[in-house]
Parts: structure tokens; sequence; C-alpha cells
């Protein structure tokens, strides 16, 4: 690239007034030229007030502009925003993050440095208010808690296959299209999915990193992970592909001990192996336990063990489900989108 090349930041956010100032700002205080970068916030419908908030901004800084998501979910705002972008660059961000001021900068000196990368992107630091979402963010930085969603470590350099927040070639679109508007979630790991299969890498670099505000309520905690297993369940299906192992584990896990619980009425046998995993979980929930102290303190650790528990139940109870669902009655039923309009 013989100049800094031009660079749309995509939002697709709903009802975050208390958040979307802050995440617009830290992308405005980027060492980014000016002249070279456009912010598309796709707000599916925000009654919170955010809208207020990102056109006062955008009357302030002409960069930002806002759109109307009608569609309301994730993928219908990316589209919404890549349609309407001019980049030769484009990066999504949530509205619920911030990054640091040489976040764009680093994302394209990276890319110039893989130019075999279709996209390049960083570590995902988890933080959060309040002690539950504290314990939330130290959970979902361990191994227990995520498996070897290197993106979460931070403790690798090299190639993956889904990064969040990357930096992509707007070319991309032409080979691969734009994001799936079925899917309410994993649309990430889908769209990352199909540039794999179009023959694209992914670059993963621990020099680049966000910070994203997680959630401090339990139940969206465990709706959140529901529905990243229902709808893996639909990605799987539509690719013909099998997940990876990580994001399966929890699924055969929970089927595991729903199977060996009814097995047990048939012989004791059974129950005894029910005992024995469930002794097995309860070990590694300690172990858990062990790594969130070691890294966030003892009063995180002691909560930590029913954090663990909502991740792998949702995602396991949402994929077997999403199996029901998709493969069982081929995704009848499946209700409006607005059901899973972005919200927190």
């Amino acid at each position: 690239m013989s100049e800094l090349p031009f660079v749309t930041i995509v939002m697709p956010i709903r009802n975050e007034a208390d958040f979307i100032e802050r995440t617009i700002s830290s992308i405005l205080e980027n060492n980014y030229p000016v002249d070279r970068m456009e912010i598309l916030v796709a707000d599916g419908c925000s009654d919170d007030g955010t809208q207020d908030i990102v056109r006062r901004m955008g009357e302030i800084d002409s960069r930002i502009k806002l759109l109307e998501n009608k569609g309301r979910i994730v993928s219908t705002g990316l589209n919404l925003a890549l349609k309407q972008s001019h980049g030769d660059i484009f990066i999504r961000i949530d509205g619920h993050c911030e990054i640091p001021r040489d976040f764009i900068k680093k994302s394209i000196a990276c890319l110039n440095e893989h130019p075999e990368a279709w996209v390049v992107g960083g570590y995902w630091k988890t933080v959060s208010r309040g002690y539950i979402g504290k314990v939330i963010a130290a959970a979902t930085q361990t191994r227990f808690g995520v498996g070897n969603a290197r993106h979460r470590l931070g403790d690798y350099d090299g190639w993956v296959d889904t990064v969040p927040y990357g930096a992509h070639h707007r070319w991309i679109l032409e080979k691969v299209g734009y994001f799936d508007e079925e899917l309410v979630r994993n649309q990430d790991d889908e769209f990352n999915m199909r540039i794999i299969l179009a023959g694209g890498k992914i670059w993963l670099s621990k020099d680049i990193s966000s910070k994203y505000y997680s959630r401090g309520c339990l139940y969206k905690l465990w709706k959140q992970y529901f529905q990243y297993g229902f709808w893996r369940i639909r990605t799987m299906q539509k690719h013909k592909r099998p997940a990876k192992l990580r994001q399966v584990i929890p699924l055969l896990f929970v089927l595991s001990l729903i199977l060996l619980a009814v097995l047990s009425f048939v012989s004791k046998w059974f129950a005894y192996l029910l005992v024995f995993e469930a002794g097995l979980y309860l070990l590694g929930l300690a172990a858990g336990a062990v790594s969130v102290g070691l890294v966030s303190g003892l009063k995180y650790a002691v909560v930590s063990p029913m954090i663990f528990a909502i991740l792998h139940f949702g995602y396991g109870l949402g994929g077997i489900w999403g199996f029901i669902r998709f493969i069982v009655f081929g995704g009848k039923g499946m209700g409006k989108a607005e059901d899973f309009k972005l919200s927190r």
C-alpha cells in the first residue's frame, strides 16, 4: 500500500446509551489520519437515547454517520453499513468496547506485514463493572471457560479460524459475499468460515488488542451462550462442515449427562458413570476457580464455578435445542428475527 488506505468502521448496535459515546470517542482518538476514516453506526431501532448521542457526535464530527437498521440484528446492520461504505479496509467495532489509540494503525501495519492474510485481528481483553461482571470477565479469559479460543487468551501469534474486530480487505465481499442475515449469532464465525473455504487466511497478532465490556447479568450471559450454541448448529448445517472441538465439547458434555441420567434407570452402571463424569466436572470447576483466583483474586474465584457452569450448560443446551430445531424439525417455527434483536 503506497498510502494509508481509507478505513470504514462499521458498528451494529442497539440500546448502548451507557457506552456508545465512550466507544466512538476511542475510535476518534486513534492516531490514524482524520481524512482516511469513516464511522458508520447501524442502529437497530434503539429506544434508550443512543441515536441522540450518535447524532450529536455526528454534528461535531462529520465522519460519524447514523444509519437505521430496521432488521435489528447484527448481520443486517453490518450489511447495511458495508453497502454504504467507502473504505478499502473495513473493521467491525461493537458498541460495548474500547480500542486503544494505535488500534487502527497497528491493524493496517499487520495487513502489510502479512500480505497473504485476508483478515488480521488481535486479542480481546474482557473487562466489566460490578462484582458479577468482573467474575464473568475473569472466567471468559480462562481455558476452562472458553477452551483454546486464541483471541481470548492473548498468548498467540499466528493463523487462526476467527478474530474479533478484524481488519478486512474490502475485496473479500466480492469473493465470499456479505454477512448471512439468517444468523442472529455466530455471523462473524460463519463469515470467517467462508473466507477460509475460499482459500483465505486469518492472522491473529498479540500486539493488537481491544477492550470488551462483558455482561454483568447472569440471565443475559445465559441467554447469550444459549444462542451461541443454538446458531452454531445452523452454521454447521448450512456449510456441512464439522465444528472445532472446543465448539462442540459443551454440547457433547451436556448430552452425555442427560443420556446417562436416563440410562441410570436401566442399569446402576450408568448411574456410576454419571457420578464419575459429574465428579470430574466438579474437579474441573475447582481447577477453573483456582486459575481465576491466581489471576484475579480469591473473592472472584469463589463465584467463578457458577459462571463456568452457565457458559458450558448454556452453550450445550443451546446446541441441543439447535439440533432439534434445525436438524430434526428443519428450522420450522423459528419465530421472527426481532425476537433476537440487538440487545444486551
